[in-house]
Formats: structure tokens, C-alpha cells, sequence
């Protein structure tokens, strides 16, 4: 029988399980079955990230066609067992308290777990600036860590001094490093109904069309619930979006006719995008599912699921809509974040008239040096 080894590794600074096995077609056509599959062309193999890997359900696609060694993954899951140091009660009862997000609580145990590992030993209690500071330095300059995790480990560190300890704020100051300011990335209209006309199933096309119509966030999209579609008025209610924020958003008319024939095939009982176990869909599936249809509409670039949000808000500027309302739809705090739109769309360049073009109209020798004789 045909042997499939799992391997744990990290990859992008991410727990992974690698599926490593002799080129086979026929395990190669099983393996790209599974939600949530990636290939690396840098690891030049299958991987699975670890939060959404289910052993079980692997084992059981695979019965009867491949020998599943799992020893290394039951290896390291027994040795973090034995030796993983426990994050003090009182910082998850803070956390919970405050009651921040499951995203955040997991990325803020996970940055101070490896903060409490570095130190080994010694009493965080009694830990100065200093050592703290020699510890960011590490992640920055031998970890390569990224301006934003950066963030995430001062926000870990100091929420564990200042909540829980209740040291006073400005005993303890960290510089935090300046943010690139990127433009978010878009896709053209054309390019969206591109993915969406090389999405055949109802359920993905369903998930990719809410989106981009409706500018959500792909955490937003997996927590909407059957009674947040409104129906008689065309509006999807979003709870607890970023910031713990609830606010409303568009329902396409068109989307709303996919969505009943989706939900009249699917049956969902709770979640509008449920499992095959009827639980909470996985963001991990949401992106390969569109890794997928990108594929397939042949356009040449990574489309991430925010893209189809910023997309959605680019599109309704370059339409006309008012800069408040869309900073409403997206949930957006402050209308400065809304604003970074203006700098991508189309609409707002097409209105500049470039210098050169000025001069070049008024002039009717310097039309013929640049041979633009619109009547040729």
C-alpha cells in the first residue's frame, strides 16, 4: 500500500501539518480534495494549516487507498503536552473579562506563551524594560518578525503588566514600530465576475458573492446566521464585527436569489455557511475556495478574501456613494480609514488632467512632435 507521512512543521510563521508522500497521481488527486489544502512551492509539498486539521477526517478520506503515518504529529502533540508553560489564570480570566475576541485571545496566548518560554526560569514579575526591550530586538532582528506582529507581542506584553498586575501605564512604554502605509489592494469589476462565473458550486459561489456584495470581513461572513438575512428590506445584520461593533450592510438583489436557492438545497440550521458536521465554516476553506476560482478565471495574481472587500468599497466610490455610508457598511471607526479608497479608485484619477496633456492640446506644433494628430 501506498505510504502518506504527516509531518508537523511551520511555515509563514504558522503551525502546519505536511502531507509528504512519493509523486502518485491518484494520492495527489485525493489529497487536493481536502478543505483547506495549500501546496508551497518553497516546501515543494501539500500542507494543511494545524488550527483547521482534522486527523479523523483525513484518516477516514484516505482508508483503503494509503498507510497514514502520523508518529511525528502524535510526537510533538505528547511533547507539548509535557512541556508547553501554562499562561497565568489570571491573564485568560482578564481576557474573557474584557471580553475580546477568539482571535485575539488566541494571538494574544500565543505571543505571551513564547514571551514567558524566552524567559524560562525566572520570575516575568520582576522583569525590567530593559529585558524586554532585548527581547523584542530578538524577534525583530534574528526572528524577522513583521511591523505588525511586532504590535501584537507589545499588546501581549503590556496587556499582561498594566490588566493584570495593574502597573501604572507609563511604567511601562514601548516604541512601536511605524506601519507601512500600503494601499489596499482591488480587483476591477470585471475581474470579480470573472472568479465568481468560474465558481460552478451554489455554496462557494454563495460565500465569495457575500464578500464582495455585502464588503465583509471573512470572519463576519462564517459568524452571519440565517435569522441576520433581512429579507423584506435587502440587508444583512452583522454581529460582533471588529471592535465588537454591530452595524448593517447591503444585500445584493441578485445574491438574495442565490442565497434562497443555497439555503433551500443546504438546509443550514444555525450558520448561513455551515460544515459538512453542521458546525461554523472555516476561514481556511473560505480562502481555498477562492484560491481555487482565481485559479481558474486565469488572472495572474493572488486574491486573498479582503481584497473583495476593498474592492466592494472602491467600486461603490467610483459609483458616487458617499464616503459616510460606505464607511457604515464596512463597520469602519473612523471615516480616515475609509478614506485610503479615494487613493485607488479609478474614478477620483480619471479627473486629473495630466499637465503634459495640457500643454501638448495647446499647442498645435507640439501635437504633431508627438505625432497624436487625433485626425490621422
Amino acid at each position: 500500500m501506498k505510504n502518506l507521512r504527516l509531518i508537523p512543521d511551520i511555515h509563514r510563521q504558522q503551525h502546519i501539518v505536511k502531507a509528504n508522500f512519493a509523486f502518485d497521481k491518484e494520492l495527489i488527486a485525493l489529497v487536493k480534495k481536502q478543505t483547506g489544502v495549500r501546496w508551497s512551492q518553497t516546501l515543494k509539498c501539500w500542507y494543511f494549516s494545524k488550527a483547521d486539521f482534522n486527523l479523523n477526517t483525513f484518516y477516514k478520506n484516505f482508508e483503503g487507498s494509503a498507510f497514514i503515518d502520523y508518529s511525528q504529529l502524535k510526537q510533538q502533540s505528547d511533547l507539548i503536552k509535557k512541556t508547553t508553560i501554562k499562561i497565568p489564570k489570571e491573564y485568560l480570566e482578564q481576557l474573557v473579562l474584557k471580553r475580546y475576541s477568539q482571535n485575539t485571545v488566541k494571538t494574544y496566548c500565543s505571543c505571551f506563551q513564547k514571551f514567558i518560554t524566552h524567559f524560562m526560569g525566572r520570575d516575568i514579575e520582576c522583569l525590567s524594560k530593559e529585558d524586554i526591550k532585548t527581547f523584542l530586538l530578538y524577534l525583530v532582528q534574528e526572528k524577522k518578525i513583521s511591523p505588525s506582529t511586532q504590535n501584537q507581542y507589545i499588546n501581549a506584553i503590556k496587556f499582561y503588566y498594566e490588566k493584570v498586575l495593574k502597573q501604572p501605564r507609563m511604567a511601562y512604554v514601548l516604541e512601536r514600530p511605524n506601519r507601512a502605509k500600503k494601499l489596499p489592494k482591488v480587483l476591477t469589476e470585471q475581474e470579480v465576475l470573472m472568479i465568481l462565473k468560474n465558481t460552478p458550486n451554489i455554496k462557494h459561489k454563495t460565500i465569495l458573492s457575500l464578500l464582495y456584495s455585502a464588503g465583509l470581513r471573512v470572519g463576519e461572513l462564517i459568524g452571519l446566521r440565517v435569522q441576520d438575512i433581512v429579507w423584506d428590506k435587502n440587508y444583512l445584520f452583522v454581529r460582533g464585527g471588529k471592535g465588537k461593533k454591530d452595524r448593517i450592510t447591503l444585500l445584493s438583489e441578485h445574491v438574495a436569489f442565490l442565497l434562497r436557492k443555497y439555503l433551500q438545497k443546504y438546509k443550514p440550521n444555525y450558520w448561513v455557511i455551515e460544515n459538512h458536521e453542521r458546525k461554523q465554516y472555516s476561514s481556511s476553506s473560505v480562502r481555498a475556495i477562492l484560491k481555487n476560482s482565481t485559479k481558474k478565471a486565469a488572472l495572474g495574481k493572488r486574491v486573498n478574501p479582503h481584497m473583495l472587500r476593498h474592492s466592494f468599497a472602491t467600486h461603490l466610490l467610483e459609483k458616487g456613494t458617499d464616503l459616510r455610508y460606505i464607511q457604515e457598511l464596512l463597520g469602519h471607526g473612523s471615516s480616515k480609514t475609509t478614506e485610503i479608497y479615494t487613493h485607488v479608485s479609478k474614478k477620483s484619477l480619471a479627473n486629473i488632467k495630466n499637465p503634459l496633456d495640457v500643454i501638448i492640446e495647446s499647442q498645435t506644433t507640439e501635437k504633431q512632435h508627438f505625432n497624436i494628430n487625433k485626425n490621422k
